[in-house]
C-alpha cells in the first residue's frame, strides 16, 4: 500500500503516529484496512491520490 520497503515499513508501523494493531500474532501484527486507509489520508496525501 505505501510502495516502501520492509525497513522503511519497519519504521513507519512503529511510528507513534501510525495505529496500533488491532492484534499481534506469532507471525506478526494485524492492522484494520480502514485505520491503515486513514493513516495513509492523513500522512501520505500523495499516495491516496494514486489509489483513485
Amino acid at each position: 500500500m505505501l510502495g516502501v520497503s520492509r525497513t522503511r515499513a519497519y519504521q513507519i508501523t512503529n511510528s507513534k503516529s501510525f495505529p496500533d494493531p488491532v492484534v499481534v500474532l506469532s507471525v506478526g501484527r494485524i492492522w484494520r484496512a480502514e485505520d491503515v486507509e486513514r493513516w495513509i489520508r492523513d500522512h501520505r496525501p500523495d499516495l491516496q491520490d494514486a489509489e483513485e
